[in-house]
């Protein structure tokens, strides 16, 4: 009996195996007639037999189930990705040197190629859910590149499809990612404007040639804090202030003199409300980065709204020192200036009709004129930087006809009717 059974056994295994290689000949001769719906029947009847099967099956099984989902380019997107996954078992079995090695690459290859242009030319249109797919796809066709992840995750958040951001963002921050590139740029003789190239090799070639000069290799700045800022930002969207705080801390633990994170965690407390933890936090990335014109306008505007005139007024100059052009400097310090005089017009308005009063009276309004002297020089500047700064425009037409300056009003005044009209 016992002989029996496993000679009924063996027939079984052998029946099974046959069935096996039956379906997948099938499926092969489907995809090579571009019928991949019938080679996905046959290997889905074969599917239940593939766990028994050896390794040499499994691989023909994964290799044709790859091809079929692929289907060319024309598979959907949960085919795609069950095809990715087929390749990459088959790259699990025998590894990257095995005899399927370069048919398997070379249909990666084309999926890769495929995933990439479906991704920019969605990026292009601005269908952001389909580019952020098609990169991700592609950074699973090819982990090695997490550059793909990182544009997945960029696209996502452009898309605000923030839970699937917030997942690429988790899986670079898990990875370690930087993004740290090497860049090569040159200056176009003929536009006098930097232009970058794909390779060392290139921007050479345009060098000899002539059309460009300053030929020069970079590093791209790291997008560690921007992912952990985004990561932090999701959550707070999320309404899990405590998991942005978290993610933020573990960041700033990871890399305590990184300015740009401490930037990143004073934002957040912003947006969150709480100004003091903004405003020390600010005033550490000052220690670190002492000559940061943003760092010194962001701790004005904070004094600002607080009261502190005098040191607020500290931290514009300063910053318009190191940037005479900062022109959001100039704008805020006239505001600064001009916001005191509503404390002078309620103590105007608060006198009587005595000698003493009327004294007291023409001492405010020299004060409040002293103001609009004051605050003229930044107005000015403003408009000077920015042209078309309709705000500033009217401010100082309504300061020129106050302090009595005719010509400049109408000049002023004129200026203000050409934006607004501009506008309409």
């Amino acid at each position: 009996m016992k002989k029996q059974t496993i000679v009924a056994l063996a027939l079984l295994v052998g029946s099974f195996s046959f069935a096996q290689k039956t379906e997948l000949k099938n499926a092969e001769k489907a995809i090579k007639k571009n019928n991949f719906a019938e080679a996905k029947t046959a290997l889905n009847s074969a599917e239940s037999l593939i766990a028994s099967a050896d390794d040499k099956t499994k691989v023909q099984y994964y290799f044709l189930k790859g091809k079929a989902l692929y289907a060319n380019g024309a598979g959907t997107n949960a085919d795609m990705d069950a095809a990715i996954e087929s390749l990459n078992k088959i790259e699990a079995i025998e590894g990257k040197t095995g005899k399927h090695a370069k048919d398997v690459q070379d249909i990666k290859q084309g999926m890769l190629s495929s995933f990439l242009t479906k991704a920019n030319e969605a990026l292009e249109k601005k269908n952001y859910a389909v580019s952020s797919s098609g990169f991700e796809k592609a950074y699973r066709m090819s982990t090695k590149d997490t550059l793909y992840l990182y544009y997945a995750a960029a696209t996502a958040v452009s898309g605000e499809d923030y839970p699937s951001a917030l997942k690429h963002y988790e899986e670079l921050k898990k990875l370690g990612y930087v993004g740290v590139e090497t860049e090569y740029v040159a200056t176009n003789k003929a536009t006098n404007e930097e232009e970058s190239f794909p390779s060392k090799s290139l921007m050479d070639i345009s060098v000899k040639t002539g059309t460009h000069i300053k030929p020069q290799t970079k590093k791209s700045e790291s997008k560690q804090a921007e992912i952990v800022r985004n990561i932090a930002l999701i959550y707070m969207n999320q309404g899990d202030n405590a998991k942005a705080i978290e993610a933020m801390k573990d960041a700033r633990a990871a890399n305590p003199n990184d300015v740009s994170l401490i930037i990143s965690e004073a934002n957040m407390q912003l947006q969150m409300g709480d100004r003091e933890a903004f405003k020390t936090l600010i005033q550490q990335a000052l220690v670190q980065d002492p000559n940061n014109p943003e760092l010194l306008f962001n701790l004005g505007i904070v004094a600002a709204e607080a009261g502190e005139i005098a040191e607020a007024k500290g931290y514009y100059e300063k910053a318009i020192e190191l940037k005479p052009d900062y022109v959001d400097v100039y704008n805020n310090m006239a505001v600064l200036i001009l916001s005191q005089e509503q404390a002078i017009i309620e103590k105007m308005n608060a006198l009587g009709s005595s000698a003493a009063d009327n004294k007291k009276y023409d001492e405010l309004k020299d004060e409040r004129s002293k103001l609009y002297t004051d605050a003229v020089p930044y107005l000015e500047s403003t408009l000077r930087l920015r042209p078309t700064d309709l705000q500033a425009a009217k401010t100082l037409a309504n300061i020129y006809s106050a302090v009595g300056d005719t010509a400049k009003y109408k000049e002023m005044k004129a200026k203000v009717d050409a934006l607004e009209s501009g506008q309409n």
